[in-house]
């Protein structure tokens, strides 16, 4: 018969070497303000392109605001999920949930709405901007340093702002 110590030992084990994976550090909503939303804004004196939206999913959009404005994420990303099914290629929706993804810590989920919504998004201005300091975020999250480092190079790339002189 084996001896309980020996359990013990077997379940200790098994509890230490779950410690010993590293887990990425958490994103929080002021990480996701002050590297992806506030430089974009604050650099979007230039060209905006936004879509026209319908009346309901604005409201899913706002009420997706104040669940995350509260912390609650998931509601969020519920919301933005059903504003994407009256709007799956709508590029703000997509970048908004990859925000909210990057807040809830889904690294991989928020590289991938912020990839499509750059895909099927406008190539300069603020949602350019956030779709690439997004993807710069979320790769530094995932351990790729250089990726990170050139997405928020692209980000730059995304204002196109009118000439001084002018």
């Amino acid at each position: 018969m084996i001896d309980s110590r020996f359990w013990w030992v077997v379940l200790l084990g098994l509890l230490l070497s779950a410690c010993t994976s590293p887990q990425p550090a958490p994103v929080e909503e002021r990480e996701v303000t002050r590297r992806v939303r506030a430089p974009a804004s604050e650099e979007s004196a230039g060209v905006q392109v936004y879509p026209l939206q319908n009346p309901a999913v604005v409201q899913l959009m706002e009420q997706a605001d104040d669940a995350e404005r509260s912390g609650d994420y998931a509601t969020a990303a519920v919301l933005l999920e059903r504003a994407l099914r009256i709007r799956p290629r709508d590029p703000e929706i997509l970048q908004h949930m990859a925000e909210v993804k990057l807040q809830m810590d889904d690294f991989e989920q928020a590289l991938s709405f912020a990839v499509r919504s750059y895909d099927i998004g406008p190539r300069v201005g603020e949602i350019c901007a956030r779709n690439w300091r997004t993807i710069s975020v979320a790769r530094d999250h995932l351990g790729d340093a250089g990726g990170s480092l050139e997405a928020e190079q692209r980000a730059g790339q995304c204002m196109n702002t009118r000439p001084p002189s002018l």
